[in-house]
This record gives C-alpha cells, sequence and structure tokens, in this order.
C-alpha cells in the first residue's frame, strides 16, 4: 500500500526512528483507511504518497516537537480517523492513549484499526464539553492533543479541562497559527493555561505547520467547558 521507505526515511528525518513492525503497521493502517473511504467519510487523502507525508508525517511531527515521557496519559480530542493518536500510538505504543471523539461511525473505524495492528487504546464516543466535566477524564492527562479541530480561543476550552496542573496541551495546526495564540491567551488564562511555546516548521510535501502548546499552572474553574452553544456564541476572551 504505501512506500514504508519513504516514510521510514522521513521520519528518520525528523529524528524519529520506526521499527518494521511500526512500518507494518502503518502500512495496515493505510490499507483500511483507503477501503474505509469508499463507503465512509473520512479523509480527502488516499494517494499512498499524501498518506505518508500529509497525514502519517504531519501527526509524528509532533514526537519531534514535544517532548512526551515514557507511559505518559495523552487524549486525543476529535480524533476523527485516528488522527495523530493513532499514528502517536504506532510509534510510541508505550503511551497510554484515550481517543475521542463525538462521531461514532467514525470511532468504530477506530477501533477496528487499533485491534487490527494488536495496540492498546482507550475509545472514547463523547463530545469534548461532555467528557470535560467528568471526573473519569477531567484533569486527568499528562498530554492533551488536537489536529484541525477549531481554533485555539475554542480549542483551549475543549482541551484544557482534561489537563492534569503541569500537562502539555498541544495543538496542531497549519501555517502562521502563532496570531491564533495571540487571540487566544486571555481564555486560556481564564482555564488555568499559560502559552508555553509555538514552534512553526517545513514539513517536505505538506508545507508550512505549526504546533502550539499550552502549559497548564492552575485548575480549570468548575464552570469549564461550558455547552457548545456558548462557546461557539460567546468565546472566552
Amino acid at each position: 500500500m504505501i512506500n514504508k521507505d519513504l516514510l521510514k526515511t522521513m521520519s528518520a528525518d525528523m529524528g524519529i526512528e520506526l521499527s518494521s513492525e511500526s512500518l507494518d503497521r502503518f502500512d495496515k493502517y493505510a490499507e483500511m483507511l483507503v477501503e474505509t473511504n469508499k463507503t465512509l467519510n473520512l479523509t480527502a487523502i488516499t494517494e499512498p504518497d499524501e498518506i505518508v507525508s500529509k497525514h502519517f508525517c504531519d501527526c509524528l511531527s509532533l514526537l519531534k516537537e514535544v517532548e512526551i515521557p515514557q507511559g505518559s496519559k495523552l487524549i486525543d480530542v476529535g480524533t476523527g480517523a485516528g488522527f495523530p493518536g493513532v499514528v502517536l500510538l504506532i510509534a510510541r505504543p508505550d503511551l497510554k492513549i484515550t481517543l475521542m471523539d463525538s462521531t461514532n461511525k467514525r470511532l468504530v473505524f477506530v477501533q477496528s484499526v487499533v485491534d487490527a495492528l494488536g495496540l492498546n487504546a482507550n475509545v472514547v464516543h463523547s463530545r469534548a464539553e461532555e467528557a470535560g466535566k467528568d471526573k473519569k477524564f477531567r484533569e486527568q492527562y499528562d498530554f492533551v492533543t488536537a489536529r484541525a479541530v477549531a481554533n485555539m480561543q475554542t480549542l483551549s476550552e475543549y482541551c484544557l479541562p482534561f489537563l492534569k496542573v503541569g500537562g502539555i496541551f498541544a495543538a496542531m495546526k497549519g501555517a502562521k497559527a502563532s496570531d491564533e495564540l495571540n487571540i487566544a491567551k486571555g481564555a486560556i488564562k481564564i482555564l488555568g493555561g499559560q502559552v508555553h511555546s509555538a514552534k512553526e516548521f517545513t514539513l517536505p510535501d505538506c508545507g508550512e505547520r505549526s504546533i502550539l502548546c499550552v502549559k497548564k499552572i492552575s485548575q480549570t474553574p468548575p464552570k469549564y467547558p461550558r455547552a457548545s452553544a456558548q462557546i461557539a456564541k460567546k468565546p472566552l476572551a
């Protein structure tokens, strides 16, 4: 399905060494993605080399830009077809990963991938603003990530409640996303966070990318996250 040598080389260029077992898992993941996409809209990217660069390597860039210790607990909010959560799990099976999405059809696919690859993940069907109030999930994670979900002002309210104090929220974004971070500074402060870093870089065949990191420095006030309609209508400022 995919060119495993290309994936291995592109990953190595980011300082990420993938085992032959991981490469086989990525190949199977791509195969399942393309096959399922024929009946369920998971992605517009189905060409094998583009899956390698625009999905797999883009997601793996998180491991290059953010130091994630062994055994860390991470939640991927709005995982969709498993990006970046399943990709991170293939590269780092030591991570304790929760894959959350509000669309059950996508999660059925994600669960089938996790099972087929022989990996362990907690697959959760929930809206982020509901799970963020649930003590099973609230302030339980070392890392929270989200890729192509919403702007930082909105996303911070969805994601920061999941973080333990001292944890990192890493938002995966396109080019020049630091403006988003500036607009979201007020919301981040209200939610108990502090801007940690904004890393901008270029990925081959993928263009300019950004990873915006927020550190949790105090507990999120109990009233957050609000209902999604309130979040959309009146973003925190």
